[in-house]
């Protein structure tokens, strides 16, 4: 087995779809809830975890943490956890689970998960599901748009 062609050109940036996007304040997979310095966090719409979030690095394409400079790492970081205490505020979870994966997509991002007192497998990783999961109720997901834009303004 091997990584397909399309990864490599992705992990140079070629066609990256997180570059190209710009910063928009919509995309189909979320909401954005805060808009930082050097990355944008959005609400994920689809019914996976109440509160599930995506932080997006928006400077040059970068794959890895370590592409960053120690400035842009500290500053990227902090954006992540400042995510994560809005996140932490208004929905209380057990536990948050901070993933920096990109084995599909190679641009620096990092998912943060809320893992609650009913959570499917305490203890262990957050099992995703493996087919797309409907999206989220939509009253209830603007509502907690909403409130994290509060909290993180």
């Amino acid at each position: 087995m091997e990584w397909p062609a399309r990864f490599y050109e992705l992990r140079r940036g070629e066609g990256c779809p997180m570059c190209e996007q710009g910063r928009p304040d919509e995309t189909p997979y979320g909401a954005r809830i805060f808009a930082g310095d050097l990355a944008d966090a959005y609400l994920q719409r689809a019914d996976i975890q109440r509160g599930y979030s995506v932080v997006v690095w928006r400077g040059r394409h970068v794959a890895e943490p370590t592409e960053l400079e120690p400035e842009e790492a500290a500053a990227y970081w902090l954006e992540v956890l400042r995510v994560g205490r809005a996140l932490e505020r208004h929905l209380e979870p057990v536990k948050l689970n901070y993933d920096v994966l990109g084995n599909s997509l190679p641009h620096l991002h990092t998912h943060i998960i809320p893992r609650y007192a009913d959570d499917p497998k305490p203890g262990w990783p957050f099992p995703f599901p493996e087919d797309d999961p409907p999206p989220i109720d939509d009253v209830a997901f603007r509502a907690d748009v909403d409130a994290l834009r509060a909290l993180l303004a």
